[in-house]
């Protein structure tokens, strides 16, 4: 069983829309998938009470604020969307049980900022760990000077950046239906599916 995190100790950086289109991803793929929520907010979880019945099945992997339960026998792919501030005994136990970790960052110098302390964290326990650690640049304009901050950023990381996400309404519109950029037709999101190639490259290998 794969089993990808999506964390940043910030919130509002974009984890959930993350969560939610990997989900998606891997479901397109014929995988029985389960996306857990372990944020307060359970937006995902709310997303997942919007998701049409025809679309591709996703379920609802169980999570309270102190167990993680384990996903039932026959599920080959989890997605864990995590809650702001994880630290401590969770922040351990959600790095054991990673194969994979994602850490969505915007080009703010405060997103930069607070995410700098756990993603030095991260790049410490990695090589004692299993877990393959990247980065996603998310709502990020190629042309401003915030997106030339990050870059200089995640280029002095030992770490890799998978990709960076664009700024638009697709996610939002999808995400009020419970959709994702893998459940509707390429030509309606074909430029945000480019984005998404090495992300979703490096997710299956």
């Amino acid at each position: 069983m794969t089993v990808v995190v999506v964390a940043n100790p910030k919130g509002g950086v974009g984890k959930s829309t993350l969560a939610t289109n990997i989900a998606g991803h891997f479901a397109r793929q014929g995988h029985a998938v389960m996306l857990g929520d372990a944020d307060r907010q359970q937006s995902a979880r709310l997303w997942l009470g919007l998701r049409p019945a025809g679309a591709r099945a996703i379920g609802t992997w169980d999570i309270s604020a102190d167990l993680i339960a384990k996903p039932p026998k026959g599920t080959t792919h989890v997605v864990l969307d995590t809650p702001a501030g994880l630290h401590g005994w969770r922040f351990n136990d959600v790095f054991r049980m990673a194969d994979k970790i994602i850490v969505p960052l915007q080009p703010s110098v405060f997103d930069i900022f607070a995410t700098r302390d756990f993603l030095d964290q991260l790049a410490a326990n990695r090589h004692g760990g299993k877990a393959k650690v990247g980065i996603v640049g998310m709502r990020v304009d190629a042309r401003t000077i915030a997106a030339d901050k990050l870059h200089e950023f995640v280029d002095s990381l030992n770490l890799p950046v998978l990709g960076y996400l664009r700024d638009t309404q697709n996610y939002i519109h999808l995400a009020a239906h419970g959709l994702t950029l893998f459940d509707v037709a390429p030509s309606r999101v074909e430029k945000d599916l480019e984005q998404w190639q090495a992300i979703c490259k490096w997710l299956d290998t």
